[in-house]
């Protein structure tokens, strides 16, 4: 009922937060600023108009957007703290960020070298962090780069940001995307690109316009402004030191296989001048519980963010059964249990098991022409969730280890799948999400 949403909106959202004013709006969401009524913290609340957002496309953006930035934990990096949804709009609440953009700030003038450099270090921290972990933003600029209380930046929008997973076999993405006066010159070339490598050439960019106080590429014909990044032509001003010269030179290289690394700024004169590592503890960010499981790997709960980036078009109904890349289905058994029947059900085939770092394993066979990634999740404290993707050719014995050995030993529990193949003695127990309900 969008009556009784606008009226949560003014007053308590869901009865955790308290909405304020507006911070800033798009063509598909509004950002307000908001009051947690049980711990009196600030939080920024982002809200997504699903009716304006059907039909662009874009939902596939959002549910990535949420997926990855409930899985970036740092401290130069907006945190998204849970995800609450109604039947027509989606809620981020995220990090309150009270300094701004970082573009206010630098629209009023240029930055002395070595407040550039503070900057730029806690940029490439988090860009760092971001690609060790397979995320490309890909839409860095001085707009999308906040600064808090401390004038310590954060990285925020992942609206663009693209994952390993959307990389295709020649190894490049292909996506055009960006901001124009940001953008690398081999996005422009439209062969595909290395998404840690643009991130480079754009975080090059806000380092020039942090120092030198304007674009080192601009002009008013778009077309003419995009000939000058496809050929590097820039000029640095007088005032900046032969050394930070010389690093943009290797930022700004218009060859992408000669381009500066991330691990190769940490041996640039320029760049070492008061460097020091930003050291944190991952799971002082973290957003949800995780236990060790067999073999030390971390069985990780599902929470809301979860749930909405694994579904289907922004809703639920997707979540269970089958699709294109795999399956998924509930199951009683513990999640230990599960990754030990996957490890059981491949030694029976004869496949190989490899345990990945979170939550899963990966079984191979016929000399590596395909297999499963199997991961299991906490959903309640008595269900898990199973995925399955196929990795490789739909093999006959690919088939045979899930539908034969696999999926009967997770099915055993009186759990349910989305086809009902298999009902259990009772109701099944709902997930008990963040998910707001339609009313």
């Amino acid at each position: 009922m969008p009556e009784i949403e606008k009226a949560a909106e003014e007053r308590a959202l869901f009865g955790k937060y308290e909405v304020g004013r507006m911070l800033g709006c798009g063509a598909f969401a509004k950002v307000h600023y908001a009051r947690n009524v049980q711990t009196g913290h600030s939080v920024a609340v982002k809200i997504i108009n699903k009716k304006k957002l059907g039909g662009t496309g874009l939902a596939g953006n959002v549910k990535r957007e949420i997926s990855i930035m409930s899985r970036l934990h740092h401290p130069n990096i907006v945190r998204l703290h849970e995800v609450l949804a109604t039947k027509t709009k989606i809620f981020f609440i995220m990090d309150f960020v009270r300094g701004g953009e970082l573009f206010a700030k630098i629209s009023k003038g240029r930055f002395v070298e070595d407040l550039s450099r503070r900057y730029f270090h806690q940029l490439i921290s988090a860009v760092g962090y971001c690609h060790s972990r397979g995320v490309f933003h890909r839409d860095l600029k001085p707009e999308n780069l906040l600064l808090d209380e401390n004038g310590n930046l954060k990285v925020s929008d992942f609206g663009l940001s693209a994952v390993r997973d959307q990389i295709r076999s020649d190894g490049l993405l292909h996506t055009l995307c960006g901001t124009p006066a940001y953008v690398a010159p081999e996005i422009l070339a439209n062969k595909g690109y290395d998404g840690a490598k643009v991130d480079v050439w754009s975080c090059g960019v806000v380092l020039f316009v942090l120092a030198a106080g304007y674009l080192p590429f601009n002009d008013p014909n778009l077309m003419v402004m995009y000939n000058k990044i496809y050929k590097g032509e820039f000029r640095c001003p007088r005032w900046m030191s032969p050394e930070l010269r010389r690093f943009l030179a290797k930022l700004l290289d218009t060859n992408p296989e000669t381009r500066i690394t991330v691990d190769g700024m940490s041996r640039d004169p320029w760049f070492k001048k008061g460097y020091k590592e930003i050291k944190f503890h991952e799971e002082d960010y973290e957003t949800g519980s995780a236990q060790f499981g067999p073999k030390d790997e971390r069985v990780v709960n599902l929470n809301a963010f979860d749930i909405i980036s694994f579904s289907s078009g922004l809703d639920l109904s997707g979540f269970f059964g089958a699709s294109a890349e795999g399956e998924r289905l509930v199951t009683r058994e513990p999640p230990e249990r599960a990754l030990q029947a996957a490890e059981e059900a491949a030694s029976a085939a004869g496949m190989a098991v490899r345990w990945k770092k979170v939550c899963g394993v990966e079984l191979e066979g016929l000399n590596g022409r395909f297999g499963l990634g199997v991961w299991v999740y906490r959903l309640t404290d008595e269900l898990a969730v199973v995925e399955v993707r196929k990795k490789g050719g739909d093999a006959p014995e690919l088939r045979g280890v899930w539908e034969d050995r696999l999926k009967p030993l997770l099915l055993g529990g009186a759990t349910t799948s989305s086809h009902g193949q298999e009902q259990p003695q009772h109701q099944q127990q709902q997930p008990e999400s963040q998910v707001a309900g339609d009313e």
